[in-house]
């Protein structure tokens, strides 16, 4: 499927992927500041968020929706840039398709066959009973206080609510979508055998969890010290934009440049 988007800027294609409580509006803030930077920034909605609703429980593959929406959008190299089930995503889609991602910025990332610990299995349980309990408001109450920290303003917060509540409602309304076979092998070896620069970060009051993955997954990658992004929780692009934004274009100013199309 195409994937819903937003765009500002131009230049060197940045594709943003939002992490699952939320869409692509977690983005919003990211859009001017990037393009004012001098890039292409492209935010996306994934499979069975915001507007890429997924009815009757369809098996998707989400890595390929953002390869097929890209070239959709012309944009045949890029970075990816994700947070959560975005980082997720964008390991998927390099593994299909490296020969197109020029780097990675991968944001509170943890395997899925790490055991969860005490604080995300709480919090996963938290927002089950409450939707079993038919309580919206209590499911988004509880997903909020999960994913965002207690450092995160009323404004991020009240984003970070309205985020929730769409994906919850479709949810409910739709089911989540099923997963097509994952790119992912579990030994880490697909990761191992990318040569795509890297970035691994983790919001310093985000769960022990994504500071155990993330540095498992630069290990794997050749990425060097995870970056903590100060003040924020896991959901740190959308609490810090400013810090985030500089981490990024930092890595992106660092990238080779690609010569023309076309060129010898």
């Amino acid at each position: 499927m195409l994937l819903p988007s937003d765009e500002a800027g131009r230049g060197r294609p940045v594709v943003l992927l939002h992490a699952r409580p939320t869409d692509r509006t977690m983005w919003s803030a990211h859009l001017p500041l990037l393009a004012e930077a001098g890039v292409r920034a492209i935010a996306l909605d994934l499979p069975g968020h915001g507007d890429a609703l997924v009815p009757d429980r369809r098996t998707v593959a989400p890595w390929q929706d953002v390869l097929d929406t890209l070239d959709h959008l012309g944009a045949e190299c890029f970075v990816l840039a994700g947070n959560s089930l975005g980082a997720l995503v964008a390991l998927q889609a390099t593994v299909t398709a490296p020969e197109r991602v020029e780097g990675l910025v991968l944001v509170g990332y943890r395997p899925h066959d790490l055991p969860p610990s005490p604080r995300l299995q709480a919090a996963w349980n938290g927002e089950r009973a409450a939707l079993a309990a038919g309580d919206l408001d209590a499911a988004v109450k509880a997903g909020v206080e999960a994913w965002t920290s207690a450092d995160a303003t009323d404004e991020v917060r009240a984003h970070a609510a309205r985020m929730l509540r769409r994906q919850l409602t479709s949810q409910l309304a739709h089911g989540e979508p099923l997963s097509a076979t994952d790119p992912l092998d579990n030994d880490g070896a697909a990761l191992r055998a990318l040569a795509v620069p890297a970035l691994v970060s983790v919001g310093e009051h985000d769960m022990p969890d994504f500071f155990e993955g993330g540095e498992g997954l630069a290990r794997d990658l050749g990425a060097g010290e995870v970056a903590v992004i100060p003040g924020a929780g896991h959901l740190a692009p959308l609490e810090q934009p400013a810090a985030f934004g500089t981490l990024l274009m930092d890595f992106v100013r660092r990238l080779p440049t690609r010569p023309p199309s076309g060129s010898a």
